[in-house]
């Protein structure tokens, strides 16, 4: 693949600013990771995927990107990877809290191990929680930076997703709103994107979906487009760059109207 950038500097969003990305070799982090050199800013990749996220790294620019092993459970992890980002490139800007797992799909909670809801947690909100920690503490010093969380349209709403799941995205974007007011003093801004079902590897095996797969339009209120990595990329990008110098707070919804929506009570009859 091509390292020649794909946007004109002149239009490069985010020109200058350092970022760090968990869960960055794969999926949405992948993509955003990808979007984000793109337009200028220089990259870290937190995973657990080392031979993906080497391989992304190669792919990019080798000044503008660069690998750390990251198990956003483990503090130490996590203040690791941002050290290492200051430490290598002088500041960080954005925090993309991305990495994220499924769980198991059970949907009764008494089917529901303690186990599996407490791994779950650890990884979709805990890790979250840790990411922000550790961002504001090289971002308060600088009295600048947007950290972006990933939840999901089960942090809007119910019986889409299993307990753990469900439970940890609505706890995220309640982080994300508390820490937004602490930090907002600080120059922090603090959001989040909430896709819709993404075809990522994640969701795919989750689903027990092909590649060729399409099921995930069905539910969906908005015909004719297919919600893929890149849109919600784009979404963090935005977030991220001066564009959004006043958005904090936010959950930034991508979904086609899915959440605004009862299919089972619509006066509008079938989609076409």
């Amino acid at each position: 693949m091509s390292t020649v950038p794909l946007v004109s500097n002149a239009l490069r969003r985010l020109e200058g600013k350092v970022a760090l990305i968990t869960g960055g070799a794969s999926g949405i982090g992948e993509a955003t990771a990808r979007l984000f050199s793109e337009h200028g800013a220089q990259v870290v990749i937190a995973d657990i995927q080392d031979d993906k996220g080497h391989s992304i790294c190669k792919e990019l620019q080798k000044s503008s990107s660069s690998y750390v092993r990251c198990d956003v459970t483990k503090e130490e992890d996590i203040e690791n990877a941002v050290n290492t980002t200051v430490f290598k490139y002088g500041k960080l800007d954005i925090m993309f809290n991305n990495a994220g797992i499924s769980g198991v799909n059970k949907t009764k909670i008494l089917e529901n191990k303690l186990s599996e809801f407490e791994d779950v947690i650890k990884v979709n909100l805990t890790g979250v929680f840790l990411g922000t920690k550790h961002a504001s503490r090289v971002m308060i010093p600088a009295r600048r930076g947007s950290i972006i969380n990933t939840a999901s349209v089960c942090g809007s709403i119910g019986g889409v997703a299993p307990h753990a799941y469900t439970s940890a995205k609505h706890a995220v974007v309640g982080l994300m709103r508390n820490t937004a007011i602490e930090l907002g003093r600080f120059g922090i801004r603090v959001n989040c994107v909430s896709p819709y079902i993404v075809a990522t590897p994640l969701v795919k095996k989750y689903f027990k979906l092909d590649d060729d797969d399409d099921v995930l339009d069905v539910y969906s209120n908005l015909k004719g487009a297919n919600l893929v990595p890149k849109d919600v990329a784009e979404a963090a990008l935005y977030l991220g760059s001066d564009e959004s110098k006043y958005v904090s707070g936010h959950n930034l919804v991508i979904d086609g109207g899915f959440t605004v929506v009862n299919n089972g009570f619509c006066v509008f009859g079938e989609s076409v």
